[in-house]
């Protein structure tokens, strides 16, 4: 959820997958396993999140209230200096971590999660690719400081877009996505389980999320698919199958165009 630490991580022995870290000038930027977390802090400077996964738990942000939180995928986050932090969850998420390190302040007083915004998913989507493979042409400063611009900017861009999907409209997507998700699954089915036409829901997933029906189900497959890597003895072709997948081979082509490894190579690390 909203900036966690891979310290507070739970147990990094049950890890299957590394936390990526570079840093890069006054930046440190950080991709985040999804798994299990707990975590309670003040924080000491401002930092920039960015949800690539839906994700539920509990939280209490800046406020001594517990609540349940549901982040939506694709939702960019921010906590300012001095913000008590105070967040679990079960499953977790792949998450982006970025902060500052020279001491120098990030504008902004009051914390937020969930804020779609297409300029920060693009770069969000774009540090993630150069985490998992790094070239002489990534430009981590301008990358970095540009996401803070996002993060920092007026509400105006806090505000979803007319139509999109709540985040109760997304659990219980998630939830039907989750149970169907060993055999096909289709835009109608998604979209009739929300009352809603075809050609309604895909544009109000996208404006919620980011991403188009198809790419969020790929994602669902390849999260669901990581676990059981990490959390089963179950063969990788058992894997494959019980993720929707139409082979052991189909599963490795989407791991190695959307995660930079192949599952063999995961599962070794």
């Amino acid at each position: 959820m909203v900036l966690m630490s891979h310290r507070n991580r739970l147990h990094p022995p049950l890890l299957s997958e590394p936390v990526r870290r570079i840093e890069a000038g006054p930046w440190a930027i950080e991709l985040l396993p999804g798994c299990a977390y707990a975590t309670r802090y003040v924080a000491t400077q401002a930092g920039i999140g960015f949800a690539f996964d839906s994700q539920r738990g509990l939280h209490a942000i800046g406020s001594d209230r517990v609540q349940p939180f549901d982040a939506m995928p694709n939702g960019l986050a921010f906590v300012p200096v001095g913000c008590d932090v105070l967040s679990e969850s079960p499953k977790g998420g792949e998450y982006l971590r970025v902060i500052r390190t020279d001491g120098m302040a990030l504008e902004g007083n009051r914390a937020f999660n969930n804020r779609i915004d297409r300029q920060a998913t693009a770069l969000a989507w774009r540090m993630r690719a150069a985490l998992l493979h790094p070239g002489v042409e990534d430009d981590w400063e301008a990358w970095a400081l540009a996401l803070s611009e996002r993060a920092t900017a007026g509400e105006a861009v806090s505000t979803p877009p007319h139509g999109s999907i709540t985040g109760s409209r997304m659990r219980l997507l998630d939830e039907f996505i989750d149970a169907g998700l060993d055999g096909p699954l289709s835009v109608p089915a998604m979209a009739g389980l929300l009352g809603l036409s075809e050609g309604y829901f895909m544009r109000a997933f996208k404006n919620a999320t980011g991403k188009s029906p198809h790419a969020y189900l790929i994602d669902r497959r390849l999260a669901r698919a990581r676990a059981l890597m990490r959390d089963s003895t179950a063969t990788l072709a058992e894997i494959a199958y019980a993720c929707g997948f139409n082979s052991q081979a189909h599963m490795a082509t989407t791991f190695r165009q959307r995660l930079g490894v192949s599952p063999v190579q995961l599962r070794q690390q």
